[in-house]
């Protein structure tokens, strides 16, 4: 059988970034349902800094890694949609990006278009694909509509960058908040309507005066601990509370009786992996992301590209907050 050797960073145990270490591992031809794929480029997302940290436990020794693009070198039994040759993007479970070559399951693995280019494809997957999922399918009992508000916490990130774009598209008045006045300028700039900085104002009471008192009917957060108490109080009756990551830490145990006497809303706690468990709704979501990238409707910024040994660097600044837009290892 052959063997290729491949770069890719491991962790033996959970901690901060000097834990991630670049070893040379073997890889193997796939089997059933599975593709040996060749990076061009690898995605780096906050989900990567929970397993690090520990946050989100996974068996050790760990290759971290949950989004690249590249080109298939081997095809197992069974796959159909992809042969070697291909350009391919992939957000998939279990992780593994960080590295040169992989076998993986194929059912995440899309192929590329010709129009986006390798790096995009690197950036946009997870991100992109959760921005699809948030803004198409994690909708309030009401549904949205053009003109409706909502809500998106850290919109100058990777995914905020897209929800801000997209929300446009769709005709959303998106109020997104960030840390910085540059960073609520960026937001702007990519189709949010409103910008709010957190650090120096109170955003549930902006909220309220841009909603003439309403509120809004989706808060999409992946921030957490901090932003959760306010960002119920910003929701109009049967409003949507979307959680979708804890960059400030995981939300406290709360009594569910309180979301009664704030307007009956609801909660959900989201997770990409739950709407790409199969082969048909990846492709049907990757395809939406896709056209519209194409399209010009979304642009993609890759606003910080690290070389794969400079990976530790890459994980502090994306904790620092440092960052903005979509971030690539690039090999």
């Amino acid at each position: 059988m052959t063997q290729i050797a491949s770069r890719a960073v491991h962790i033996d145990r959970n901690g901060g970034p000097e834990e991630l270490k670049i070893v040379q591992v073997m890889v193997g031809e796939p089997g059933p349902g599975e593709i040996r794929i060749r990076h061009k480029a690898v995605g780096l997302n906050f989900i990567d800094v929970y397993q690090r940290s520990g946050l989100y436990q996974l068996p050790m020794p760990l290759q971290l890694g949950m989004e690249a693009s590249g080109v298939i070198e081997a095809v197992g039994e069974g796959v159909t949609h992809l042969k070697v040759g291909d350009r391919a993007a992939y957000a998939s479970q279990p992780p593994g990006s960080y590295c040169e070559v992989r076998v993986m399951p194929a059912k995440c693995v899309c192929k590329l278009p010709d129009a986006i280019s390798f790096e995009t494809g690197a950036a946009m997957m997870l991100k992109g694909l959760t921005a699809q999922y948030l803004l198409k399918k994690t909708l309030p009992v009401e549904g949205l509509n053009k003109g409706d508000f909502v809500l998106f916490h850290a919109a100058a990130g990777g995914v905020g960058l897209i929800a801000c774009q997209w929300a446009k598209a769709l005709g959303l008045q998106l109020i997104g908040t960030a840390g910085s006045d540059a960073k609520c300028e960026l937001a702007r700039a990519n189709g949010a309507a409103h910008a709010i900085n957190y650090a120096k104002e109170d955003f549930l009471v902006r909220v309220k005066e841009i909603t003439g008192g309403k509120g809004v009917k989706v808060v999409y957060d992946s921030v957490g601990k901090d932003t959760w108490d306010k960002s119920l109080d910003c929701l109009m009756p049967f409003g949507l509370m979307a959680s979708f990551g804890n960059a400030s830490g995981p939300v406290a145990p709360f009594a569910p009786g309180i979301l009664g006497g704030k307007g009956s809303i609801y909660v959900t706690r989201q997770t990409l992996f739950s709407h790409i468990v199969t082969r048909e709704s990846t492709q049907a979501m990757a395809d939406d992301l896709f056209e519209a990238v194409v399209s010009g409707k979304v642009k993609i910024h890759i606003d910080q590209r690290y070389p794969l040994e400079q990976v530790q660097q890459a994980h502090r600044d994306l904790e620092a907050r440092k960052t903005t837009g979509c971030t690539i290892l690039t090999l």
